[in-house]
């Protein structure tokens, strides 16, 4: 039986889950933590991938208790590079991954010129924004090709869409993820494996909250809670997406009819004004 996500996403599961296992990277808050508890309805078990221990071992109860599922920690930091993933593949061996979400990210704690980034921003951005995502599609693939069924759900964000000044490595690697996973959707189309890219704007998760202007909720700043419900019901209708209907309006704007320099001449204005309110804030 080929497997793909449709209309009847939870249906379509009910024979795989007692075997069937998702995988989400940076789980243990924000968006992360919502895709596991999305996907943990469907009664699959969850592996949860990420960094602190005492916060996997929390976010592991919480889902087995509310969902009733079996859940497994791998603490690892993906900060680290490629050393990381030899223990994260003895993990995942022998599972049947029928889900990977490519979550994990890291952006800037503020906007800043790229001179103004220290040596951890950059190879952190590159090893987690970057390397996280191939090296994580490149442990579950093989197996979800030769069942011909899964899916990889990648994280990357409408600050991918042209240069971003003053946010520029973060905006290049979303980039990154964007174009990688629209080209593993192409390649694959025919194997029964669902790719799905998601683009998001500001989400009021703990990355934005270094400025109230993107992090206090509005209807186009929606809490994790909120963007996933909307975004897991797009899995099977489209392989890319922005996840929520608002920043669907302003993706499809800006990519549409925007040009390059006019969104670069916004974007820093902006990230200034964000700079002017948190060095308010902290006065």
């Amino acid at each position: 039986m080929i497997f793909t996500f449709a209309k009847n996403f939870f249906k379509v599961y009910k024979e795989f889950r007692k075997i069937s296992v998702v995988v989400v990277t940076g789980c243990t808050d924000g968006i992360g933590k919502e895709y596991a508890k999305e996907l943990a309805k469907t009664k699959m078990n969850i592996v949860l991938i990420s960094r602190t221990q005492s916060k996997l071992e929390k976010v592991a109860a919480e889902i087995s208790e509310e969902f009733g599922v079996k859940t497994e920690i791998v603490r690892a930091d993906f900060s680290n590079g490629q050393s990381i993933y030899e223990d994260i593949s003895k993990h995942l061996k022998d599972k049947e991954i029928g889900v990977l979400v490519n979550n994990v990210g890291v952006m800037l704690p503020r906007p800043m010129k790229f001179g103004e980034a220290s040596e951890f921003d950059i190879w952190s951005h590159v090893n987690v924004n970057v390397a996280a995502v191939l090296a994580m599609t490149k442990l579950v693939l093989p197996g979800m090709v030769s069942r011909h069924r899964g899916a990889i759900i990648n994280l990357a964000s409408i600050a991918g869409t042209h240069p971003l000044p003053l946010m520029g490595i973060y905006g290049a690697t979303k980039a990154f993820i964007d174009d990688f996973s629209q080209a593993l959707e192409w390649e694959y189309r025919s194997s029964g494996i669902t790719v799905q890219t998601v683009n998001p704007s500001y989400v009021s998760t703990n990355m934005t909250s270094f400025s109230d202007l993107v992090h206090k909720q509005n209807p186009a700043v929606p809490t994790a809670a909120t963007f996933v419900s909307h975004a897991i019901a797009t899995i099977g209708y489209t392989c890319r997406t922005s996840g929520y209907w608002i920043h669907g309006i302003a993706k499809h704007t800006v990519e549409n009819y925007c040009p390059k320099w006019l969104f670069m001449f916004a974007m820093y204005m902006w990230n200034l004004l964000l700079l002017h309110n948190l060095k308010e804030n902290k006065e």
